[in-house]
């Protein structure tokens, strides 16, 4: 999921976007942890420099926890870590780390990652509530693909 690309307010040369979510496995991030509270736990420092920080919304003037807690995704039991960040150039945005093991793999832990700016044309942060409660456990075999 992402908005509409707009200039970086810290480097208008860069596209950035008002929110966005991306799924991956948390082994391809380099995390290790064994549990879904230790994954959301150790990405989300991470997460927040690569939504905003470096060049693309200026520095990160000021970082706090605003959400830690245990959720169920896909029938499964998860954990999300949400951060409300400050920025130079006066774009804020929240930082949500989400972890979760995998309904078809639970040894293999789910990292979702998602950046959303505190601006009128990004979605309101309860998204980032709504969001895991809608994931599904995808079906093997349906869907497009399946006879490759």
């Amino acid at each position: 999921m992402t908005t509409r690309p707009y200039p970086c307010p810290g480097a208008a040369e860069l596209t950035c976007v008002r929110s966005g979510a991306f799924s991956m496995p948390a082994q391809a991030m380099g995390l290790k942890e064994r549990t879904a509270r230790a994954t959301a736990e150790a990405d989300i420092e991470a997460n927040i420099e690569e939504a905003y920080g470096g060049e693309t919304y200026g520095s990160i003037t000021s970082r706090e926890e605003v959400a830690a807690k245990a959720v169920t995704v896909a029938g499964q039991r998860g954990h999300l870590v949400r951060w409300k960040v400050e920025t130079a150039s006066g774009v804020d945005g929240y930082v949500q780390s989400l972890a979760f093991p995998s309904p078809a793999s639970p040894r293999l832990m789910v990292l979702v990652r998602f950046g959303l700016d505190d601006h009128p044309k990004a979605p309101r942060p309860t998204v980032l509530d709504q969001i895991p409660r809608a994931i599904q456990k995808a079906e093997l075999g349906t869907g497009p693909g399946r006879e490759v």
